[in-house]
């Protein structure tokens, strides 16, 4: 169970975390804080209580997020969840090496913002150097997350407790409004977005439940790890403003994180933050790379993906799910170079992307209640279940529209084009493409992605 939690913490203590400070700092104040916390938590507890529902209730599915979409609305929502995740993945682990190296940046400045070609050619190492790692065996490689994850929380542990050691109750009174004229609401609802992408990974003992010793400890790593993440993240960004004005955290560079340490203990403060920040971002690409080649491996043993993505080798390592990832990670480094703002957009849709497998699982996890499927009749446990259903799939539904139409139709214009291998692994085991109502989902997908490329055309959208 210890593994599965480091996955679960591994895969949500990224870089989102030193960026929090600053990021709830520019839009509200003590007071939407903690309204925030408590309402983005409880939203993202009840998903993580959903995910324990599912793994105690149907312990047969493995690899999370799609085996529940495809158990609970068929084979192409399953593919669209499986696809969908896989990009979310790879998008935001394109994000990692563009934030390690523009973090270097400081120091060695052919490396820039990370665009450079110094840059992508030093991520690209990184890149496959993680490949070799990770194909000499998957279980050799969570144990390395597993001491990574425990060395990029104590920095922030740290971080906290310095914090504490000088924390101010008049600054931190000073800060409990946010900026003066905005409504509470607004404040919160601005910061709840940003808790969207720090807290992808809640998923990880569920995408990587084929390696738990009990179905059980799936449930348990999850509720266990998240508690520990939501813990931490909460007391980074209020501790912080106990330190500082509201304002002089909103105006700090990033990492923010590094720019309160370094009021508290000088200059230090600032490199130990960059350093631990680089381990951060290396154990989270090292849990969101296994866990979207767990989902494409679970997607291509099941039918809905082309049979070489299930190849394994002598480690137990989905060798071809890994080498797809990796180089679509690579191609899109490349594209970076050439790139203005088309990069910013896809860590917008990093969190989109997730969000769909997050909704459909949720969803799931309402139906069984709904149903009764998998109860006893007069189970008690299914009332508390249901409302726990209720919750995740209401807060995950009222995420994903928050996020904006536009990034969902561009998702589309992801998702869509995957379809042809979904198509063709489909024809190859001889059985029919899509029923009567995915043909419907079909449709209604590929008429958004047309929206979007018209969207595109005319710059109504823009990259």
């Amino acid at each position: 169970m210890l593994t599965l939690s480091t996955f679960v913490i591994g895969s949500m203590v990224g870089a989102g975390v030193f960026s929090l400070p600053a990021g709830f700092a520019a839009e509200t104040g003590v007071a939407g804080t903690l309204i925030a916390w408590a309402v983005a938590g409880g939203g993202m507890l009840a998903l993580a209580f959903a995910f324990q529902l599912l793994a105690n209730r149907r312990p047969d599915l493995d690899a999370g997020v799609y085996s529940y979409a495809r158990a609970g609305f068929g084979r192409y929502l399953g593919y669209f969840s499986a696809f969908g995740y896989w990009a979310s993945a790879c998008a935001g682990n394109v994000f990692y090496w563009v934030f390690i190296t523009s973090t270097l940046g400081a120091v060695f400045p052919a490396l820039g913002a990370g665009d450079t070609v110094a840059a992508v050619a030093v991520s690209s190492a990184g890149l496959w150097l993680f490949f070799i790692l990770i194909r000499r065996g998957v279980r050799s490689a969570a144990a390395v997350n597993r001491v990574v994850s425990i060395a990029k929380t104590l920095p922030i542990v740290v971080f906290v407790i310095l914090c504490a050691t000088v924390f101010d109750p008049a600054v931190f009174a000073a800060n409990w409004a946010g900026p003066s004229g905005a409504p509470l609401w607004d404040q919160i609802r601005a910061t709840m977005l940003v808790t969207v992408f720090v807290f992808i990974g809640l998923e990880g003992a569920s995408v990587n439940s084929r390696h738990a010793r009990s179905r059980r400890d799936v449930g348990r790593a999850t509720l266990l790890g998240f508690l520990s993440v939501l813990a931490v993240f909460a007391s980074v960004t209020i501790v912080s403003f106990g330190v500082l004005p509201r304002e002089e955290i909103a105006a700090l560079p990033e990492p923010s994180l590094g720019g309160v340490l370094e009021t508290i203990v000088g200059p230090a403060g600032a490199v130990f933050i960059g350093a631990s920040l680089i381990v951060a971002v290396l154990g989270a690409y090292l849990s969101w790379t296994l866990m979207a080649a767990e989902v494409l491996l679970e997607a291509s043993r099941s039918g809905d993906l082309p049979r070489f993505l299930s190849r394994t080798n002598a480690d137990d390592t989905p060798v071809g799910a890994l080498l797809l990832s990796t180089t679509l990670v690579q191609v899109l480094l490349v594209v970076v170079l050439f790139a203005e703002n088309a990069f910013s957009v896809a860590l917008d849709l990093t969190s989109v992307l997730v969000l769909i497998p997050f909704v459909l699982s949720a969803g799931y996890a309402l139906k069984l209640t709904v149903t009764g499927e998998t109860y006893r009749p007069g189970d008690r446990a299914r009332m508390r279940d249901l409302v726990v259903a209720v919750i995740a799939t209401a807060y995950t539904t009222f995420l994903l529209i928050a996020a904006g139409a536009h990034y969902l139709l561009l998702s589309l214009l992801i998702i869509v084009p995957g379809t042809a291998l979904f198509a063709a692994a489909r024809r190859r085991a001889g059985a029919r493409v899509f029923t009567r109502i995915e043909w419907v989902i079909f449709g209604a997908s590929v008429l958004g992605a047309v929206c979007a490329v018209v969207l595109l055309a005319t710059g109504r959208i823009t990259l």
